[in-house]
């Protein structure tokens, strides 16, 4: 049996997060206004091989990685953990959480993980892992993380433009940090300038060898090789079910050696349905 957690507000993890705005906000518990573990010096000595030395204490860690979290901006309706994450004994959503898993145990900043893709149907937990991921990365390991919505990636980018930025300064936020979470993958319209823009920001991350995590809700199954004259038909790539022809096969090459694969079942239930069936 787990022992009582000392604070009742935090449960002895030292920060409580706000999600009553856009993004997830979070804050240092009052609980930790004073550290017993190195009283207030920000300090800790420790003896290595017959020689006292200086450590960091965690009370001075701890405001950075909030700091990284915030930065992060993860969406308030689903900042999910993975002790929340119930893959309800479905293989594939099983697998999908193993890999999150391990990509985040396995992480390290001089040998970056493989990201993974995960896609399948609306409601089956794709971001509640993306932001798990997150969470944990920024919490617990230190790293600099950022999510975002493929929708609102296109207008922050055509805000940047009226702000007299390039595409490529517009794009240095989602560039910059250790792991990206992509959301929403091949939603859009298919536009010229939708397509240009996903493959500049993949191929910067895969030329940098930075991490990045996907969900989407379209299929990872390769479309049948195309007949006919190869001509371009942008209503064709528009109604396709198909991420490579959402994306183009520059960014699908580019994802099959970044990432590991998961596709969950057509039948994998909708938890937000039964939740409110309920």
């Amino acid at each position: 049996m787990s022992p009582q957690p000392k604070c009742a507000r935090c449960k002895d993890m030292g920060y409580l997060i706000d999600r009553t705005h856009e993004f997830c906000v979070a804050r240092a518990c009052d609980c930790k206004a004073h550290c017993s573990l190195c009283g207030d010096r920000g300090y800790l000595y420790e003896t290595v091989s017959g020689y006292e030395m200086a450590r960091e204490c965690q009370c001075r860690i701890r405001p950075r990685r909030l700091q990284l979290f915030n930065a992060a901006r993860i969406p308030a309706r689903c900042n999910g953990t993975f002790e929340d994450f119930k893959p309800r004994a479905q293989q594939k959503l099983v697998l999908a959480k193993e890999t999150a898993w391990a990509t985040v145990h396995e992480y390290k900043r001089e040998h970056p993980s493989r990201g993974f893709v995960i896609s399948g149907p609306v409601g089956t937990g794709k971001t509640h892992l993306l932001c798990a991921t997150l969470h944990w990365l920024t919490l617990e390991a230190g790293f600099s993380a950022r999510y975002v919505e493929s929708s609102f990636l296109y207008s922050e980018i055509k805000n940047g433009f009226s702000h007299g930025q390039s595409v490529l300064d517009a794009l240095q936020p989602l560039i910059a940090p250790d792991v990206l979470a992509i959301d929403e993958l091949g939603r859009g319209r298919c536009t010229e300038f939708e397509l240009e823009t996903i493959d500049e920001l993949i191929a910067r991350r895969y030329n940098s060898g930075r991490t990045t995590i996907f969900a989407t809700n379209y299929l990872l199954t390769k479309r049948p090789s195309a007949t006919g004259s190869g001509y371009y038909d942008p209503a064709q790539t528009q109604a396709s079910r198909c991420l490579v022809d959402r994306i183009g096969d520059r960014c699908w090459s580019r994802l099959n050696e970044m990432c590991h694969l998961i596709e969950l079942p057509q039948e994998t239930t909708d938890y937000r349905l039964n939740r409110t069936r309920r």
